[in-house]
């Protein structure tokens, strides 16, 4: 049985203003090829299929047709929602697709019912998808007695492991377990939304012992946390800070013996990072640079004293700079100096707003305001992923 393990699409983010949905069509292009090339039995998509509760038409458009892709392709699809996504839009339909091989897991009451995957008499294998889990609005659903991620987390996995185990008794089966989470021993990126706030969102590792595989989705580096425990990524890079990572999959593979197996996987895109730090002078005249002169960039210059024109100069040759930077030789660091340049910098929502305030009216907001905005911001994150 081999099983592909993807997670964290996001299609239709812009990166820096720009549009990514052609540098996803790409990707998927490769992800439809490979998969009839090398004869993938079952694609899974660990949450965040889409960038926002909203989608635009062409972004659905493509999931579309994608979907289609892949079922002509012989493969099963397994998709849950993350939390970006708005779980009951992405679960529109989703009995129906069941009859194509798509199968979408977006409810708390269908976490224990797995998608059975068989061939040539093998050793089944039971994929349980878990979407995202937010504790306030599951959290009385799974009665669980705390609610917070961990809890939620094991109140789902309880029911799964009840399920595995009526199942089990029946015959021999194996089983994986896709969950949109941040597990502990994971490295977070700077274009991950924060689940929650200081840290509560981290969900012991452990609770996932005793599952031959779990397809963990929501941090955008590909990492291993332990043999049967990983995250695949995503699948482009949508942060600088994510400019050197392997992007790509998991290939998973499994015979009657267990999980024997796991690779990595990847394909060419257009969408291509690099970070460059230097003299202005050195960098336009460098050779070895030459890759990054249709690469997205993102340039610190060292100059003691900052130059004139430095981003026309820049773009002269590296026409998709979107990210500059001072950091003089011997001086202090020098964030961006423009709003926008702050704006793109920023990590989260709240950083946003507080950025407006500070840049309309010169002066931060005070504790309570800021309380407040986060107040208000939580309220609508909640509410998106309620609709």
């Amino acid at each position: 049985m081999r099983i592909l393990h993807t997670s964290d699409w996001h299609l239709g983010r812009s990166f820096h203003g720009l549009g990514l949905l052609s540098a996803q069509a790409q990707w998927l292009d490769g992800l439809v090829e490979y998969v009839a090339a090398e004869s993938v039995d079952a694609v899974l998509v660990s949450g965040d299929v889409y960038d926002r509760a909203l989608p635009a038409v062409d972004v659905v458009a493509l999931l579309d047709e994608t979907l289609v892709r892949l079922a002509e392709a012989g493969a099963t699809v397994i998709l849950t929602s993350g939390n970006h996504d708005s779980a009951v839009r992405l679960g529109f339909g989703a009995r129906l697709l069941e009859r194509a091989r798509v199968h979408v897991r977006t409810r708390v009451a269908d976490l224990d019912s797995p998608i059975l995957l068989e061939k040539d008499g093998s050793t089944p294998v039971a994929v349980y998808g878990l979407p995202y889990l937010e504790p306030r609005l599951v959290a009385a659903d799974l009665g669980t007695d705390g609610a917070g991620h961990t809890a939620v987390t094991r109140g789902a996995l309880d029911r799964v492991r009840a399920d595995l185990d009526g199942r089990r008794a029946a015959g021999p089966l194996r089983a994986v377990v896709m969950a949109h989470t941040f597990a502990s021993g994971g490295v977070a990126a700077e274009s991950e939304r924060a689940l929650a706030v200081g840290g509560l969102d981290v969900v012991p590792a452990e609770v996932f012992e005793g599952f031959d595989y779990v397809a963990l989705g929501h941090l955008h580096g590909r990492q291993t946390l332990s043999p049967s425990v990983r995250y695949s990524g995503s699948p482009l890079a949508y942060s600088f800070g994510e400019a050197r990572q392997s992007k790509g999959a998991w290939l998973v593979e499994f015979d009657d013996s267990g999980l024997v197996g796991v690779e990595e996987v990847g394909w060419p895109s257009q969408h291509r990072l690099a970070v460059l730090r230097g003299n202005l002078e050195e960098l336009l005249a460098d050779p070895a640079l030459a890759d990054a002169e249709t690469a997205c960039c993102q340039v610190t210059l060292t100059d003691v004293e900052r130059p004139q024109r430095a981003m026309e100069r820049l773009r002269a040759r590296f026409p998709l700079t979107l990210s500059l930077q001072f950091a003089p030789d011997g001086g202090p660091v020098r964030g961006p100096s423009t709003y926008s340049g702050r704006l793109a910098a920023s990590k989260d929502n709240l950083d946003v707003c507080c950025g407006f305030l500070e840049h309309v009216r010169d002066r931060g907001p005070s504790d309570a305001e800021r309380a407040a905005l986060s107040q208000a911001l939580e309220a609508v994150r909640l509410a998106e992923l309620a609709r």
